[in-house]
């Protein structure tokens, strides 16, 4: 069928809304700064130095911390002074995920966008331009990431949020990538008849009594990501049987693993991951 084309009109968001305004359409859909599916930690969360930062948001399936600013209009020096100061402020209240501090803005004129690239070099900041188009009575919102250039991997263990009930995973996440996580814990009783299954708001954390050893990321998709502690001694190999059956994994820490597999790799590869639960669970039997 043959869309229709229907001319808009570029406007001032500054002129027509305010920021408070923006910053609703942002947490009704995170998913719409194109940084991936995002989970909110708090809005206009105070920081020490006395100011608010707009958004903190986390990244489930990669563990990173996004420090999200605002401005109306054009950025300018504030602006960018104030993302970097509470990029800084949450990296060291978490010094163990990725932090990216995130700069939106109307207008990244020449002159800023060549002092956030050169600052990029040292630290990990994203530049996204939001526009508006009027159509008709209507406003379409468009972020579109400028600037994106440093990437450096790292982790930790994870930061749970509050406690929820099965039911909040259920509704929020694609049946396949739930069932996955009841397979896996099915696993796990192989080697640890009663494992200890804790449901946060972002992640779902199975261990012994003793500590956890493994965390949960269902996602909207039949896919899920996990984190699993392993013996030190023993990661690489893990490491190359995973990659021999082409799975997405990558070393977190020293003694973390981090995978992501979909519901049919799953399936074809579940028996292969035996041997990398006993070993988590070994260590803290």
């Amino acid at each position: 069928m043959e869309l229709e084309y229907i001319q808009g009109k570029k406007i001032s968001i500054r002129k027509h809304y305010d920021e408070k305004w923006l910053q609703n359409r942002i947490e009704e859909n995170p998913e719409i700064l194109g940084l991936g599916e995002l989970d909110l930690i708090e809005r206009e969360r105070k920081q020490s130095s006395g100011g608010k930062i707009d958004f903190l948001f986390l990244k489930s399936a990669i563990q990173t911390m996004y420090e999200v600013e605002i401005q109306l209009g054009s950025t300018d020096p504030s602006h960018i002074i104030r993302a970097i100061e509470y990029w800084d402020i949450e990296s060291r209240r978490f010094p163990s995920k990725e932090h990216k501090a995130v700069l939106i803005a109307e207008d990244i004129n020449n002159r800023f966008f060549n002092v956030i690239s050169l600052m990029s070099r040292s630290i990990p900041i994203i530049a996204i331009q939001v526009s508006a188009i009027q159509i008709e009575n209507k406003i379409l919102l468009n972020f579109t990431k400028v600037l994106d250039t440093f990437e450096v991997p790292e982790d930790e263990e994870k930061l749970a949020g509050e406690q929820v009930s099965r039911p909040y995973w259920e509704k929020k996440c694609h049946k396949e990538s739930i069932r996955i996580l009841d397979e896996s814990i099915e696993l796990s009783k192989t080697f640890y008849a009663i494992p200890r299954i804790t449901y946060n708001k972002h992640h779902i954390a199975l261990g012994t009594e003793r500590q956890n050893y493994m965390w949960f990321h269902p996602r909207k998709s039949a896919r899920i990501h996990f984190e699993i502690k392993v013996d030190i001694e023993d990661i690489e190999l893990l490491i190359s049987q995973l990659e021999e059956l082409d799975m997405s994994v990558s070393q977190r820490k020293q003694d973390l693993l981090s995978v992501s597999i979909s519901a049919k790799e799953f399936d074809k590869h579940k028996n292969e991951f035996m041997p990398i639960i006993s070993n988590a669970i070994d260590m803290f039997k």
